[in-house]
Order: structure tokens, then sequence, then C-alpha cells
């Protein structure tokens, strides 16, 4: 029983944590887009792209295009229809597949709404890019930032060699990281749409990733959580009427 009180307070407090990780990153999502919606984040956003096209060329041009384009929408999309399968037929991972679809499709639907809450101007439009409508947050940083991370997840999570884990994880990491840039040095969006799309799917990713997490465990266990739960309060509350009744005597 004790066994059991432990595995449960471990998945709850893992639950919890991050919730609560999540949390953390709503608020600071609702403070930083206070902030560029006062537009005290000019002078953060003009030094950036100030350096980055001071390296600007045509051979930089067409690497940035090809990078930006790694976190395109029909690129992802496409991966998406990949690592579906994968995981359906071959994994037979069906809760993975769910939330991986959740994952990817939630962000993008928040994405748009987003864009059209706060209804910022692009810096530059530019269709050959993907670069139309509003530019708050970054679709190309939320998006590759749920789609990798969610991979990352999976291979983190898988049987792979440690080696192996961290060389991909690395990879996909800096490859988000390079999305971003690609986003500000084309003028598709300020490094302040980037920094909000970023933070605004790791919000996202955390939430999904939390809930996979807790329902893998709640259905591969034999152990049922809410169950768990209700008899560790049972016996909280037991424990102290013992108290109380030992005090009035």
């Amino acid at each position: 029983m004790v066994k059991e009180n432990t595995k449960i307070a471990i998945a709850l407090l893992l639950l919890l944590s991050g919730l609560g990780v999540a949390g953390l990153f709503i608020v600071l999502f609702a403070e930083f887009a206070e902030v560029v919606m006062e537009q005290e984040f000019g002078i953060f956003d003009n030094t950036i792209i100030t350096l980055l096209l001071a390296n600007q060329s045509g051979v930089m041009d067409f690497i940035m295009i090809f990078i930006t384009e790694l976190g395109s929408v029909w690129f992802l999309g496409t991966l998406s229809i990949v690592v579906i399968l994968a995981l359906w037929f071959k994994a037979k991972d069906k809760w993975s597949v769910l939330f991986f679809i959740t994952a990817v499709g939630g962000g993008g639907l928040l994405t748009t709404l987003l864009k059209r809450f706060y209804s910022r101007e692009r810096p530059s439009i530019n269709e050959a890019i993907d670069a139309v409508g509003f530019s708050f947050p970054s679709g190309h940083s939320m998006g590759s930032l749920i789609f990798y991370g969610f991979i990352m997840f999976l291979i983190i999570r898988g049987p792979q060699k440690e080696w192996v884990k961290w060389t991909v994880s690395l990879s996909l990491a800096v490859l988000v990281v390079l999305i971003g840039i690609s986003c500000i040095y084309l003028g598709a969006h300020y490094p302040s749409d980037v920094v909000a799309g970023y933070i605004a799917g790791t919000i996202w990713l955390l939430l999904c990733l939390t809930a996979l997490e807790w329902i893998n465990w709640q259905t591969g266990s034999d152990i049922r959580p809410v169950k768990g739960l209700r008899n560790i309060l049972r016996s909280i509350l037991r424990g102290a009427k013992g108290k109380i009744s030992n005090v009035d005597k």
C-alpha cells in the first residue's frame, strides 16, 4: 500500500510540475505580449534585425529560404502524415497519434487565434515564403517548436542509444532556433514575434505532453491515480480525525 501511494504521489507531482511550468510560461507570454504591444521592444527588434542584415548576401538568402521552408506549413504537414503513419502502424501507439495531432493541429489553431487577437503587422509581406497575415506570434517558430519538440520527446522516450538521442535532439533544437532566425532575416517577423512563438509553443507542447504521459501512466499501470488519490486523502482525513479525537480526550 505504501509503495502504491508513493507511485501515485510521484505521478501527481510530475503532473502538477508540468502544469505549473506551463502556467509560468502562460504568465510570461501574457507579460511579454503586453510589453510588445506597447512597442517597448523596438530597440531589441531593430538591433537584432540590423545584426542579421549586416551579413546579408545571395548565398545567405538561399540558405535562410531553405531553412525557413523546414518550418513551413506544407513541409511540417507532410512530415506530420509520415509521423502519424509511423506511430499508428509501426509503433502502434494510438495515444501518441492522438496527442501529436492535438499538438500540431491545436498549435496551428492557437497561432491563428493569437495572431487575430494581437493583430500586429509584419515588417514586410512576402508570399513566396508564406509570410502573409499578422505577425505576432511567429507561426513558423511556434509550429516548428511544437512539431520538432514532439519528435524530440518521442526519440528521448524511445529505445535508441543515448548518443543517438542526444545527437538528434540537439540537432532538432538547433534547427528550431535557425528557423526562427530565418524568419527574422527574411523580414517575415520581428525578433519579438519569434520569441513569443517559442513561448506560446512551449506552453502548448508542455500541456499536450503532460496529458499524454498522464494517460500513458494511467492506462499502463494497475494503479488508478484517481482512486489512489482518493485513498490517500481518506487516509489523511482519518489520521487528522484520530489526532483530533486524541486531543479532545
